[in-house]
Formats: C-alpha cells, sequence, structure tokens
C-alpha cells in the first residue's frame, strides 16, 4: 500500500466544493500529502480550480501532489477514492427548464433537483454519466471507493447499486449534520452537546432520537422543548443559513409527525402535497416558501464566484477552514483505520427493516481499514416509512425506467410524485413530461425521445 492515497476528483469545476473538500484533506496529517487529480470537461474550470488547489497546498505547507485531467479513466487510474460533483446541463439550458417548463403547467418548485419532475429529469440526465465512472473504475481502480455528491443522491445511489454492485460507494450529503446545527441554533445549545439518530432516505431522514448531552453522562430528550418553542412562536429562529426561508415547513411536520426532517424546509416543501398549491398563495406566504429559490442561488452563486476567482488570482495563500463534509472523515478513517461515524446513502439491505431492501437509504454508518459499513436502525415510526415510501415510488420508477430503457416509467414516475399529482391531471402530467423531454434533448438518453 502506498503511504499516501490517490484521490481523483470529478467535476472539479465546481471550485468552491472543490476548495472545502480538498482543504479538508489536506487539513488532516495523515492523508495531506495525497495525489489530487483534479478533472472536468471545462478546461477554464479545471484552470480555476487548480489554481485554487495549488494555493491550498501552499497555505497549509504540505506535500500533496496536484494533478489535471480532461480525460476522466486517466485521472481515476490508481485512484484509492473517487469524489464525484457536477452537474449535467448546469444551470443553463437545464435547471432553467427545469423550472419554466412547468410553471406553464401552473407547477411551481423551490429546488426541483431531488423529486418530482426537477428530480426525475436530473437523474435521467446524471445516472447515465455516473454510470461511466462506475464502468472506468472496473477497468483502472476497481478497488477504490466513490464518494457521491451528486443530486438526485438517492435516485443516483440506488442506480449505481442496480447496475454496478460490485462499486464501493456512499452518497454523501450535509444535511444531517448541517440541521443538527441549526436545531442547536434554536436552543441556544452548543452543537457538540447535540447527541442524534437519524434514519431515512436522503432529504427525507428524520431525527429518531434528538438530545442533550449532560456532564454526568445521561441526555435529555430534546423533542418537547423543540415542539414547545414552536407552539409558543419562537422556534424557528432567524436563519443564519438562508434568510428567504423560515424554518417554519419542518416544524410544522413536526408537529404533525413528532420527528424532525434533515433535509431544508425549500427542499421538504416539494416533496409533499401540503405546502405548494397554485391556487392557495397563502401557504406560500404562511410558511415562508421560497418559489424559484434554486435558480436564485445559482444566478447568486456565479456573481459571486466572479470576485472570489479575481481575489484568489490575486493571493498568495487561501484561507482554509474545516467544512462539515464527511469526505475526509471517510478518506482518512479508510486509509488509517481510525473508526468513524457518517451518515451516508448506501443501497438499504435491510438496515431499515420498513422500507424496501433494494432502495437508497440514508443511515449511520461506521467508517474504519475495512470501507463503510451501514447500521442497523429497523423499523421506522409508521407515519414516517408512509411518507418516505411516497418518495421511494418516485424513485424507483425513474430507476426502472434508466435500467429497463423503459420510457413509459419516466411518465409513471411523474404520476407517483406527491408534489405533481396534487397539482396536475394525468393528461397535464403526460403532456408536461412530454415537453421536458422534448426540452432537454441531447442531455438525456437517446431512449428518452424514442416514441
Amino acid at each position: 500500500m502506498a503511504t499516501s492515497p490517490r484521490i481523483a476528483f470529478i467535476g472539479a469545476g465546481s471550485t468552491v466544493f472543490m476548495k472545502n473538500i480538498i482543504g479538508d484533506i489536506l487539513q488532516r496529517p495523515a492523508i495531506s500529502g495525497a495525489t489530487i487529480a483534479l478533472m472536468d470537461i471545462d478546461s477554464e474550470r479545471l484552470a480555476e480550480s487548480e489554481l485554487v488547489a495549488s494555493k491550498l497546498i501552499k497555505t497549509l505547507g504540505v506535500n500533496a501532489q496536484l494533478q489535471t485531467f480532461e480525460n476522466q479513466r486517466q485521472a481515476l487510474t490508481g485512484a484509492d477514492f473517487v469524489i464525484v460533483a457536477f452537474q449535467i446541463g448546469g444551470y443553463k439550458p437545464s435547471t432553467v427548464i427545469d423550472f419554466e417548463i412547468p410553471k406553464k403547467y401552473g407547477l411551481r418548485h423551490t429546488i426541483a433537483d431531488t423529486l418530482g419532475v426537477g428530480g426525475i429529469m436530473r437523474g435521467l440526465r446524471t445516472v447515465p454519466h455516473l454510470w461511466k465512472i462506475c464502468e472506468d473504475m472496473l477497468q483502472v481502480c476497481p478497488n477504490a471507493i466513490l464518494l457521491q455528491y451528486v443530486n438526485p443522491m438517492a435516485i443516483n445511489t440506488w442506480a449505481i447499486a442496480e447496475k454496478y454492485p460490485q462499486i464501493r460507494q456512499v452518497g454523501l450529503c450535509h444535511s444531517v449534520q448541517g440541521t443538527a446545527a441549526e436545531l442547536a441554533h434554536d436552543l441556544d445549545i452548543p452543537v457538540r452537546e447535540i447527541r442524534y439518530r437519524a434514519a431515512g432516505i436522503n432529504h427525507m431522514a428524520f431525527y429518531l432520537q434528538f438530545e442533550h448531552r449532560q456532564k454526568d453522562g445521561t441526555h435529555i430528550d430534546l423533542y418537547p422543548a423543540l415542539q414547545k418553542g414552536y407552539a409558543e412562536g419562537r422556534f424557528p429562529k432567524p436563519s443564519t443559513w438562508n434568510p428567504r426561508c423560515p424554518n417554519k415547513v419542518r416544524y410544522e411536520m413536526l408537529k404533525r409527525l413528532g420527528y424532525f426532517v434533515t433535509e431544508s424546509s425549500e427542499h421538504f416543501a416539494e416533496y409533499t402535497p401540503y405546502f405548494i398549491k397554485e391556487k392557495r398563495p397563502d401557504l406560500i406566504e404562511q410558511f415562508g416558501i421560497p418559489l424559484d429559490e434554486y435558480p436564485k442561488r445559482c444566478i447568486e452563486q456565479a456573481a459571486r464566484w466572479k470576485d472570489e476567482a479575481a481575489a484568489y488570482r490575486q493571493a498568495d495563500t487561501i484561507e482554509v477552514k474545516a467544512s462539515h463534509e464527511y469526505a475526509s472523515t471517510i478518506v482518512n478513517s479508510v486509509w488509517t483505520g481510525e473508526p468513524s461515524v457518517i451518515y451516508g446513502n448506501v443501497r438499504n439491505n435491510g438496515c431499515i427493516t420498513s422500507l424496501p431492501l433494494a432502495c437508497a437509504a440514508e443511515v449511520p454508518c461506521l467508517v474504519d481499514d475495512r470501507g463503510i459499513q451501514p447500521t442497523f436502525i429497523g423499523a421506522l415510526p409508521p407515519q414516517l416509512t408512509a411518507l418516505i415510501r411516497t418518495n421511494i415510488n418516485v424513485q424507483e420508477l425513474t430507476v426502472q425506467a434508466l435500467i429497463t430503457e423503459n420510457r413509459e416509467h419516466i411518465f409513471h414516475a411523474a404520476m407517483m410524485d406527491p408534489h405533481t399529482a396534487a397539482e396536475l391531471d394525468l393528461q397535464q402530467i403526460w403532456d408536461l413530461v412530454d415537453a421536458l423531454l422534448a426540452a432537454h434533448g441531447g442531455w438525456l438518453p437517446d431512449w428518452t425521445t424514442r416514441d
């Protein structure tokens, strides 16, 4: 075994995200001498990422080696870890299509990257490219671990496990640890004093336990405090994460279900039929739902990046802070054997007994030199299982469409989507999907547009 790992980063043109992940890795002494292979098809963005990564190495004074590639297989050759972070179709044209065409049918969205017609289209665009990475990995780095940061996370993870079960993979998100920090903010408790256990599917996992660690080793259940704070109007406090979206949707679901969901209110609002309704603008106002939120973020991030890129080009060194992403924790634990616990998306395989075996479940995972080992959860409370299944239906039909190349299943997936079905009739759903498939054109596999 080499003294330092080789880490391939596919989609390294996502410079800000690359900076966070690679910065985390380089701050860990045992893996700070890693060889980093950055790969992107956009040569300009790849050059920007190379510049930032090289200045990270200089700032931290580590012995990491940096390489860049526009050829995917070359970047993957000999990798121990493969990090993937890309968006097929980008903001333009694909994200714009996923928002603007549904609007013509009276169907509105906030993020549209995980479920609904936007999540289905993104899955159809994305999975074939993830499969190509898996094919290359089997040829040039068959034992590498794939750390997948791409949405729609659950669809992607499920589709990879279905077609390439031999690939060691985990889908990674920051919603579990990020939401814990948000709730700690509301409760005025340091997040390090919070103990939690969560499970479900990506973007619809719930805290089964959420507790405050006491100095005497005991723990206090924090759910009564969260429910009381919401009932009295004290929670949610103004968000420091997204001022445009007060966290009311999730607190309302806590009131109704008894458990707090780990993905943001703007995301969760479009996974259910309850909050976004064309004929109920009062709901939008009551729960502070930011329609068209994702396109706004894309525009803001692009504008912000211009200033940041200019500053990076001029700077000799770059400020490095630890992020709350799991990638560096996984790499460190697998490489050194030092155990850690992360929340990962993996094939369920009975971890959550009330959900299908084949679905992609988000559960606590032990990580050490044996790899990523999901933990057993058992059955979820029945109301959580029932709600999660409504999302799994859409994911399963999208994966089946991809595996079998059965175009009809794309329409079936849209039929089963809770938000879409609450707003549109069957003919409208059929017409909308037809319009989306036609508009995406070459960004989708050929079979999706065949009659």
